[in-house]
């Protein structure tokens, strides 16, 4: 867990019920807000020194992929970056299955606890990167939404706009008929947009379209939090399944070259760009740019968003959605481009470099995606009002 989260009952909570059941329970909360190589490796070396049986994460992405790179470290060990994705790392597959853990969410966001995946800031690259194997998937996911009730605002909006991000990237993703079969032991984390992960995706969007503007600015809204974790839960079946896309990929640079700034709901924390801002804040400019490859899909998406459809046609799709995500942006008080985060136009080729070494999320884009398409919607990001 994390210092913050190790202040509340939910912690007692957890231990309470571990001791019960006959468990032996040691409590490790230095997990670091937005994990960086170096934390990981800190909690991977209190995993290994304490010959555990098991992990239970509380907490955020942040807790949750922290306990899945110290489980994968534990179980399997070697040097961090010899799991990390390509360019950045070696990309060596994980050789099996790691100890159990079981993953408690606090925050309705990235969906980390029934993912594959695990995320990290590359310090000394500037860039954020990450570890993918169905492995890393936690063994079970407790999914409380009255974890969600004492977050402060700017938290909810930041995890809240993850889901849909996650659940819009995933509908809009290259289908999985359009990707190579390999035997089933080597086939991609990311499949595709398919059926199964299509029904999760419009659901998470329709239910993120009702509740996230309450959720946030509304304090007597507890069912809208409750909502958004069930929304969030949703979202991560779908993208852990099919992918994410453009939006995901540029978000590692914007996160990665920002130790400064400073969001709302995170002061207690280092300055840096939450993972939630650092996707949406991409996301109307690149969803413009997608629209042209599944016109019909960005339709659909935007009016489970919450868009006026009916005087619109497939080709109005993509322009639809991204008004709407930029209207509950401004509705939640996110900030309004890249450029009031502190980014300006010197700033987009070393943006682009960060978001075009990607190629894991970027393969999943309905359209190639090129250097010149990022930086293009880079600069569309920069200021929506």
């Amino acid at each position: 867990t994390d210092a913050n989260v190790a202040e509340t009952p939910a912690l007692k909570t957890v231990q309470d019920s571990l001791t019960a059941a006959g468990i032996d329970v040691a409590v490790y909360d230095a997990v670091k807000v937005e994990p960086t190589d170096e934390s990981f490796i800190q909690a991977a070396a209190f995993a290994r020194d304490g010959d555990f049986d098991g992990f239970v994460s509380l907490g955020g992405g942040s807790v949750i992929d922290t306990a899945k790179a110290a489980n994968l470290l534990a179980s399997h060990p070697d040097d961090l970056l010899a799991y990390v994705n390509a360019p950045h790392g070696q990309a060596r597959p994980v050789p099996g299955p790691l100890m159990p853990h079981l993953a408690c969410p606090t925050t309705a966001g990235t969906g980390s606890e029934i993912t594959g995946v695990a995320v990290f800031d590359l310090v000394q690259q500037q860039v954020k990167t990450g570890i993918s194997s169905i492995y890393l998937r936690p063994s079970l996911a407790v999914v409380d939404p009255t974890c969600t009730e004492t977050l402060s605002p700017g938290v909810v909006a930041a995890t809240g706009f993850d889901v849909l991000t996650h659940a819009i990237e995933s509908f809009t993703a290259r289908p999985y008929t359009s990707r190579e079969r390999p035997e089933p032991g080597k086939r991609p984390p990311y499949q595709g947009a398919n059926p199964f992960s299509d029904l999760g995706a419009l659901a998470a969007i329709k239910l993120g379209g009702e509740h996230l503007v309450a959720a946030v600015t509304d304090p007597g809204a507890v069912q809208s939090r409750h909502q958004l974790m069930f929304a969030a839960t949703l979202a991560g079946q779908a993208f852990g399944n099919a992918g994410v896309h453009i939006p995901h990929a540029m978000s590692y640079s914007v996160a990665g070259l920002n130790h400064e700034y400073v969001a709302k709901g995170y002061e207690k924390a280092n300055p840096m760009v939450p993972h939630g801002l650092s996707v949406v804040i991409n996301a109307p400019a690149a969803f413009r740019f997608t629209a042209g490859a599944c016109p019909e899909r960005h339709l659909q998406a935007a009016e489970a968003l919450g868009a006026d459809i009916s005087n619109a046609g497939p080709a109005h799709g993509g322009e639809l959605l991204a008004a709407r995500l930029i209207e509950m942006m401004r509705a939640t008080g996110l900030p309004g481009g890249l450029a009031e985060i502190g980014y300006g136009e010197a700033d987009i080729p070393a943006l682009v470099k960060g978001s075009y070494a990607q190629q894991r999320l970027l393969a999943q884009a309905p359209c190639p995606v090129g250097e010149d398409d990022l930086a293009g919607i880079y600069r569309a990001a920069m200021k929506y009002w």
